[in-house]
């Protein structure tokens, strides 16, 4: 099938892209062919992601020293990790004192199964939840679903993403590919109110919404930005109170969280609060940063008074066994690399069909989710090092990118025909006679394909990928090498 032509028998999703029941790899072309030349689709992520610069610009500038402030949260980050057996027993001890529940998931089912037995056990009809791209890679609103509990997203783009039964666009602004009137329409349709596109009304309408659904549920679901060790307790960070009353007012708050994300000591907080909020959103200090360490406590008004934490591997041992690549653990999921990565400006959240999007995604995918299924996100980067520059944690990304290439190869998830096609390309980057000799071929192959009036598509050709979008590039008539016998040594 072209990338032009309409599938069969699919499935089409309210963010335009087909499910198709293919490979990957096959789904991400179809889907990032769709997306790219979608010119509407750019111009919402270039106003979003400029205004986020401006912001961030402005951020930083507020830092005695931003980059010192980044050697700092990367060597916390890198400390964590590399001890993090020490720092998740201590986080459990300390946690167990403070009167908390500590339950350990080696996989995604072991952390919906853990879950759903707390919620039975409650009684639960509904649960809130507060935005967690940990609930996310489990698909927990579906396991609820199945086993008869309702799942109400409360950050108001999860609530938006789950009216329009649809992904999160961004692990950290799940709408952002979306526009105020997207937002109306899908409000009217789903529920059923007079339309508005004045962003305060759809918010205040979506507040009104959600408030009774605080004041009844009795299970409060959230994830966690850090588990600090020291102190037994987990931080949040949110800009619109809804995690607050996700596990300040129901009985029980169950937190979904990833073992990667323990920190040594509260005192870290103070370098990788600003850091996370300045990467994140340009902001110096998120509106709400929260530290639950346990249940309520007699003469306390507020606050559940069961308090559980589940700790999740679902994969991430298998990433910190490697010691060359551990590092891509460290990231404390702030979207920065998103924001400048011009493959995901391109293709768009959606393409990437996996929890974790953009370049940090393309890293650490293949190792939760398999390198054989997900070599190709790998693929999917210019490899400019936009990413690594901005990376707060100073996680080495694009070079990750390229080691997990090595690793498709090495590992044999190639395709003989792309394997012989760098073993030709090898030995000809290798011989200057055979790469002259390719230079005075490509002249002669440009000279016929100009003839031929080839790039008007009338006969399939191996250039017609780069032709469909690009101009192709033109040959010069003489090599460097050509010029300087003739020219160059007078």
């Amino acid at each position: 099938m072209s990338a032009t032509a309409e599938p069969k028998d699919q499935t089409i999703l309210p963010h335009g892209l087909p499910i198709l029941n293919m490979p990957h790899d096959q789904q991400f072309k179809i889907d990032s062919n769709i997306k790219a030349p979608d010119l509407e689709h750019r111009r919402v992520l270039r106003k979003a992601t400029g205004t986020y610069y401006t912001a961030v610009a402005k951020a930083k500038g507020r830092f005695l020293n931003h980059e010192e402030a980044r050697n700092r949260a990367a060597h916390i980050k890198r400390d964590a990790i590399e001890h993090l057996d020490q720092y998740l027993e201590q986080f459990e001890a300390n946690l167990k004192k403070n009167g908390g529940h500590v339950h350990w998931a080696e996989t995604a089912d072991d952390a919906v199964r853990i879950i759903i037995e707390i919620a039975k056990k409650a009684g639960v009809s509904h649960t809130v939840k507060s935005k967690s791209m940990a609930t996310e890679e489990v698909h927990l609103n579906d396991a609820l679903e199945k086993a008869g509990i309702e799942p109400v997203e409360t950050d108001l783009g999860e609530y938006i993403c789950q009216l329009r039964h649809e992904p999160p666009y961004h692990f950290v602004t799940p709408v952002m590919h979306l526009t105020t009137k997207d937002i109306a329409d899908t409000f009217v349709r789903q529920l059923h109110i007079p339309r508005t596109e004045v962003p305060e009304e759809l918010a205040n309408i979506a507040r009104e919404k959600l408030r009774q659904q605080f004041v009844t549920a009795v299970m409060g679901i959230t994830g966690a930005n850090f588990l600090v060790a020291d102190a037994g307790m987990i931080a949040i960070t949110e800009n619109e109170g809804n995690a607050r009353l996700s596990f300040s007012m129901p009985d029980v708050h169950v937190a979904l969280v990833g073992i990667e994300k323990i920190v040594p000591r509260l005192a870290d907080l103070a370098t990788l609060w600003p850091m996370l909020a300045t990467s994140g959103t340009g902001q110096h200090l998120t509106c709400y940063n929260s530290l639950i360490g346990g249940p309520r406590r007699e003469g306390e008004t507020d606050g559940p008074r069961e308090f559980h934490v589940i700790l999740m591997d679902n994969g991430r041992t298998k990433l910190l066994a490697d010691p060359e690549q551990r590092e891509a653990a460290q990231c404390i999921r702030c979207g920065a690399c998103l924001n400048v990565c011009p493959i995901f400006k391109s293709v768009g959240g959606h393409s990437y069909d996996t929890t974790y999007q953009g370049p940090i995604g393309s890293v650490i995918t293949p190792h939760l989710r398999g390198l054989k299924d997900w070599k190709h996100l790998s693929y999917a980067s210019s490899l400019c090092g936009n990413c690594t520059e901005v990376c707060p944690v100073r996680i080495d990304i694009h070079h990750h990118l390229l080691r997990n290439r090595r690793n498709a190869v090495t590992a044999h998830f190639t395709t003989w025909s792309e394997r012989f096609a760098f073993r030709m390309w090898m030995k000809g980057m290798k011989s200057p006679f055979l790469y002259r000799m390719l230079g005075r071929f490509a002249r002669v192959g440009q000279f016929c394909y100009d003839l031929l009036r080839l790039d008007k598509g009338w006969i399939p050709t191996p250039l017609d990928g780069w032709t469909k979008s690009r101009t192709l590039p033109r040959i010069a008539k003489r090599s460097f090498h050509e010029w300087w016998d003739t020219e160059g040594q007078r």
